[in-house]
């Protein structure tokens, strides 16, 4: 981070004493003191210097109440720590906070922290927290991460960035970061999340466990930030009760309508009305299913957020209600940026807001950044009354005939370096921020984030008996609660395919389950087998969109022969066929936190195989997709957790915990179910029905069904149901004891 001119360093020093509180104490130290608190739920909280947990752009409401029956005792060596029934925090006298399980064992130990306060009026403290976990954990989320799902030892930056032009693994930070971490060792998992939107830097290292008789080293997370208050929250227990718990703090995510779960296509560059009709005519003719066409920025006049061009698109209302007559909604790109007219007007529909709506600079001047429209304005998301202002200007939108939008260059993201030298807003820019006030540097990370908030709930208002679709290609934490995302340009190439699904797996153990790539990468030209192998991957995630530049090559799948067409008419009726799974993995999403696609060790954290496990990934609890990530394979290993698991297209069945050898030809990539699972499938007469794997002999399996209650806001009806080997067949009952009538499926190796 740059220099801050003179500084002096600061520390707690020893504890000097402590008070009880809700839920925990305040413990005093020479320098400092620091607030500890378990909730109701478990999850642990802590802040220095008299940090709250709120106010909070990630936190909703007030947070979680404090748990009643947690207390606050002398600990040994002349700490204290708080006890309670799911974790123990302790605190050593120089200010060392330890996570323990019930049984002692410790998750995570933060060091005593420091401050860099600058000497004068220069801005808030900078800090730097060191953690330390067990040498066998394993880091992940971070927020948006190409190199992930795993992260290894590196530098990783906090600022939401536009990495300008596709990326790939090795590219730093992207769109979507946030100080999020999800931590796997033998002795449990732990969500770590630190409390501050401001710039930083979070720096992992790997442990070692020692050979033989020699001691092991402890990983180590080391964050660096920028100012912010220093808070942190800790979830810990199974993935799943961690992301739950988090859910709980951070809000349930956003469902979308049935149709977001189907195929969609997009390109920048349509250009026309016309070339729409073609595209989408192209895949009735053929017998492919779609879902949604997107329009990118050159449906706007100039370019100018909630216009049309009239010449290319002279009845845009038209052109929506003719393709959703054929079950083809349309969705509209969003852009933040408003373009400033001459005389100072601005193309925003109507008119430019309350008084003050958009950012400023300290002397009270409107901050202007260069954007595809010319020279722009930015809207301040982080005060109420422009999110209101902002979000009835949707109604354009859905006058249009547009039935979701997608938010872009919301970094934010301005073209005129070297003034602003992150291609975004100055960092003496001056925020709202819900009254508190406050610059760039504090507002940067959560502008998405308030745009999301303020297209989601002028959505709801408008059109209250539809469940808005909103995704976003900036955001931060919390962000779920108002829809999902998708990568960005990835970079067209084998590496791009690899980072897509990185970044789908860390963003849901970071709360956002809605997500998916670019099928092909944004800006080149992908071979017939590179499309059809991302096309393939993309099936099985749960944004499921064709997406390129102007220039690009086209992402048609009959642009690329009769054997990707076949390959993605097969996988396209597949995800048709599953389609009700993806809606009841929507509803459990908002209802416990699990993301659609979780890595392998989800259900076995304990597994370190399965930790270190990257090319596969189980969608929901039932199946797991092995996408082919290599050029030229028509075979690859996949990694099975424990348990009978059953090849989709042959019927074979296979035992875990191992690695076993699949065939995985052009036309198909391996996908297998768990044995003794039960999931909701659309049959071949369209109607729904329940598909189950039978399980192992003398063994029960069991499954969840979940009953969209429709467009609206409606409550999901979810029932569990069980499987089981009775007098030499397989039954399913549903909790009331009646059995079901289901299609059963691996019954050769069932038995």
């Amino acid at each position: 981070m740059p220099p801050r001119g003179p500084e002096r360093a600061r520390v707690p020093g020893l504890l000097t004493g402590a008070d009880s509180r809700p839920g925990g104490g305040v413990l005093r130290f020479a320098r400092s003191e620091l607030l500890v608190r378990v909730t109701a739920g478990g999850a642990v909280f802590w802040g220095w210097d008299g940090a709250e947990p709120t106010p909070s752009y990630a936190v909703v409401g007030s947070g979680p109440e404090p748990d009643p029956r947690a207390v606050l005792e002398p600990d040994t060596g002349g700490g204290w720590r708080v006890v309670s029934e799911r974790v123990t925090v302790a605190v050593s006298r120089h200010g060392a906070v330890e996570v323990r399980t019930p049984g002692g064992v410790v998750l995570r130990r933060e060091l005593p922290p420091r401050w860099w306060e600058p000497v004068g009026a220069v801005g808030g403290a900078r800090w730097l927290q060191r953690a330390e976990v067990p040498a066998d954990a394993r880091f992940f989320g971070l927020g948006g991460r190409a190199s992930g799902p795993r992260l290894r030892d590196g530098s990783y930056r906090l600022w939401n960035t536009d990495p300008r032009g596709g990326f790939g693994p090795g590219d730093d930070p992207l769109y979507i970061t946030m100080p999020v971490q999800m931590v796997v060792a033998d002795a449990g998992t732990h969500l770590v999340f630190h409390d501050s939107t401001w710039d930083g830097r979070v720096v992992l290292r790997e442990g070692e466990e020692g050979a033989g008789s020699g001691p092991d080293r402890p990983g180590v997370s080391e964050l660096r930030m920028d100012g912010g208050p220093l808070r942190c929250w800790v979830l810990v227990g199974t993935p799943a009760r961690v992301l739950q718990g988090w859910s709980g703090l951070t809000g349930a995510a956003a469902v979308p309508p049935e149709w977001a779960l189907g195929y969609q296509h997009a390109r920048w560059g349509f250009g026309s009305a016309q070339e729409v009709r073609r595209v989408v005519a192209g895949y009735a003719s053929r017998g492919l299913p779609l879902s949604a066409v997107h329009l990118d920025i050159d449906h706007y006049d100039g370019h100018r957020v909630f216009t049309v061009d009239q010449e290319a698109f002279p009845d845009l209302p038209g052109l929506a209600g003719e393709l959703r007559e054929s079950g083809v909604r349309l969705v509209s790109i969003v852009d933040p940026a408003v373009k400033v007219e001459e005389g100072g007007t601005y193309a925003a529909g109507r008119g430019v807001g309350p008084a003050g709506a958009f950012v400023r600079d300290a002397q009270g001047r409107e901050v202007r950044g260069e954007v595809w429209p010319g020279e722009c304005a930015y809207p301040d998301f982080t005060d109420p009354q422009v999110r209101r202002w902002w979000g009835d200007l949707y109604e354009e939108r859905l006058r249009q005939g547009f039935a979701g939008v997608w938010h872009d260059m919301n970094e934010p993201v301005s073209f005129t370096p070297p003034v602003f030298p992150d291609q975004t807003l100055p960092r003496s820019s001056r925020h709202v921020l819900e009254g508190a006030g406050g610059d760039h540097r504090e507002a940067h990370n959560v502008y998405a984030l308030g745009m999301a908030r303020a297209g989601y709930e002028g959505l709801v208002r408008l059109r209250p008996a539809e469940r808005p679709f909103l995704f976003s290609r900036s955001g931060w934490a919390g962000m779920q609660r108002y829809g999902g995302t998708w990568s960005g340009d990835v970079e067209t190439g084998w590496e791009g395919l690899r980072a897509s699904l990185a970044l789908v797996l860390g963003l849901g153990l970071c709360g956002v389950p809605y997500s998916g790539p670019d099928v092909g990468g944004f800006g080149g030209s992908p071979s017939p087998e590179l499309f059809l192998r991302w096309f393939q991957l993309g099936a099985y995630l749960p944004l499921f969109r064709t997406h390129a530049a102007m220039w690009a090559g086209r992402r048609e799948p009959w642009e690329f022969g009769p054997e990707v067409l076949e390959g993605a008419r097969a996988v396209l009726a597949e995800r048709e066929r599953l389609r009700p799974y993806f809606m009841a993995l929507a509803h459990l999403a908002r209802r416990t936190g699990a993301p659609y696609a979780r890595p392998l060790w989800w259900g076995a954290p304990e597994e370190r195989a399965l930790r270190d496990c990257e090319d596969a990934f189980l969608l929901g609890d039932s199946l797991l997709v092995a996408p082919v990530l290599e050029c030229g394979a028509d075979r690859r290993a996949v990694r099975l957790p424990r348990g009978r698991w059953y090849d989709t297209a042959t019927g074979e069945a296979y035992e875990g915990p191992g690695q076993v050898l699949l065939d995985a030809p052009m036309r198909r990539i391996p996908v297998l179910a768990r044995a003794g699972s039960v999931i909701a499938v659309r049959g071949e007469d369209g109607e729904p029905e329940l598909e189950a794997w039978a399980p192992a002999a003398g063994r029960t399996g069991s499954g969840v069904l979940v009953r969209d209650p429709g467009e609206g806001f409606g409550v999901a009806e979810v029932e569990r149901v069980t499987v089981r080997w009775r007098g030499g067949r397989v039954v399913v009952e549903g909790e009331d004891g009646v059995e079901l009538k289901v299609r059963m499926r691996g019954l050769r190796g069932g038995g």
